[in-house]
């Protein structure tokens, strides 16, 4: 699809005379236009003034194009929230038809949330986990019907102070989810949000809290996608996870964003005793990802593993990878990373494994598995794991690989096409992160694939 098609499917006529560039007056009518408590505007305010205080990052990949001055931190969308998905306006329906959204609602989930720019336009969940306590609305809301809950939770995982891009969420987040799971209530059916940039030279800033009580299971899936403008977009979200003793939680998320997002996301769990997380994530398309999803065990015998896939292609930096703190004993986890390059793109694993002197009895694996699909592509492993005890076994294997010419000259010799076979070997290759996703999205993961090997995404 071309720039000009992107532009006449995915009008956006509301960011028409929106305020470009960060201030406090932008941020004070962010909180005026949501009706916030005080206390939230205070955390607004102080978070700005913490941003003001950070530099951009000098390592990882150059950010020096990314202009702040030129984004627009909030526009309305102005569709409202919908409670049925046919009042959604059609502009924004269409692109989430597109999606497949609600039809995966009404085939397997037990929820779903949309979200066009800054503002959630669709949520429900379905009756059955509603009537056993779960809830799961967007972060507007709950804060209005859950004041002092979400209050105890929100950004206590991840405070402003962390680092800039946490500070920049702090003072100018939009939209997202909060899902809370009580005690005992194991939802069978996956609870999925997603988030789409419709505008050019937007912002999103999407706010994903998550508590699972003692005992508790849930899935939740996220998506991302924005078409490309050849305008820069950032994409500045924040997830924060809460998972109680004995509970389990499945995170999955696919992110497509277009080669003009810089994608600076921030997710981080804290684990208790004898719970357990699991990261599913697939990134490509965006021109510039940070991303390294963090658990940190807090509790006796937490669990964690991390599988990952980045795609890079011609003009991309996929810096990614997983931090994991295991700060208990008996901790375990397992971190397998797999990436492909190609057209010169540039993968690096960038991995921090710490294990703290009272997490005695702890393990960690971490794999990494990179495949360059010709001389121009790069790839690079970091890792940093420091180990305090003299007990805990940890291990790190990394493996970089190039297309074989015997597979390719098998291939051929069955009548395979060049272009087809190398697709075929990059599926065998990522297979492993294709099945550990729920169908819809490993449908959805293997068509991207697709696409970025006929030079077709953005």
């Amino acid at each position: 699809m071309t720039q000009e098609d992107n532009l006449a499917a995915n009008p956006a006529p509301y960011v028409e005379g929106a305020t470009k560039g960060l201030s406090e007056d932008v941020v004070r009518r962010i909180s005026a236009s949501k009706n916030e408590p005080e206390w939230m505007l205070d955390h607004r305010l102080k978070s700005l003034e913490i941003f003001n205080s950070f530099n951009m990052p000098d390592w990882g990949p150059d950010l020096s194009d990314l202009d702040l001055d030129s984004i627009i931190f909030y526009a309305d969308a102005g569709a409202g929230l919908n409670k049925t998905w046919d009042d959604v306006p059609e502009d924004i329906r269409r692109v989430y038809d597109r999606l497949g959204i609600p039809q995966a609602e009404r085939r397997m989930l037990a929820g779903v949330g949309a979200q066009c720019e800054g503002e959630i336009v669709y949520h429900n969940l379905k009756e059955e986990w509603a009537s056993k306590g779960v809830i799961f609305l967007n972060l507007d809301d709950a804060i209005k019907e859950h004041p002092d809950l979400v209050r105890e939770y929100f950004m206590k995982c991840v405070p402003s102070s962390d680092h800039i891009f946490a500070a920049l969420h702090g003072a100018v987040w939009s939209g997202g989810t909060f899902l809370y799971i009580p005690k005992g209530v194991q939802v069978s059916d996956p609870l999925q949000a997603y988030f789409h940039m419709n505008a050019q030279n937007m912002g999103q800033f999407e706010h994903t809290l998550i508590v699972v009580e003692d005992g508790a299971l849930a899935h939740y899936i996220e998506g991302c996608s924005a078409p490309r403008y050849g305008s820069q977009s950032l994409h500045a979200g924040l997830v924060e996870i809460f998972i109680k003793e004995g509970a389990t939680l499945k995170y999955s998320s696919v992110e497509n964003w277009s080669k003009d997002v810089y994608n600076l996301n921030t997710k981080r769990a804290i684990v208790q005793k004898d719970a357990y997380i699991e990261w599913i994530g697939g990134n490509m398309g965006s021109g510039v990802t940070m991303l390294y999803p963090c658990s940190v065990l807090a509790g006796d015998r937490a669990k964690c593993s991390h599988t990952s896939l980045a795609f890079a292609g011609e003009g991309q930096w996929q810096d990614v990878g997983a931090k994991i703190f295991h700060m208990a004993p008996n901790t375990s986890s397992t971190v397998v990373s797999k990436s492909v390059s190609k057209d010169s793109g540039s993968v690096v694993y960038r991995g921090a494994i710490h294990i703290d002197k009272n997490a005695h009895g702890s393990m960690s694996s971490v794999n990494c598995d990179s495949l360059l699909l010709d001389e121009g592509s790069r790839t690079e492993t970091i890792p940093d794991i420091k180990v305090s005890t003299n007990d805990s076994v940890t291990s790190h294997e990394a493996t970089v690989g190039k297309l074989s010419e015997e597979d390719m000259y098998y291939l051929a010799s069955r009548g395979v096409e060049e272009n087809q076979a190398k697709a075929m070997i990059v599926h065998g290759f990522v297979d492993p992160i294709i099945n550990a996703l729920p169908m819809e999205y490993a449908v959805e993961l293997n068509r991207l694939i697709d696409m970025e090997m006929e030079d077709s995404v953005g």
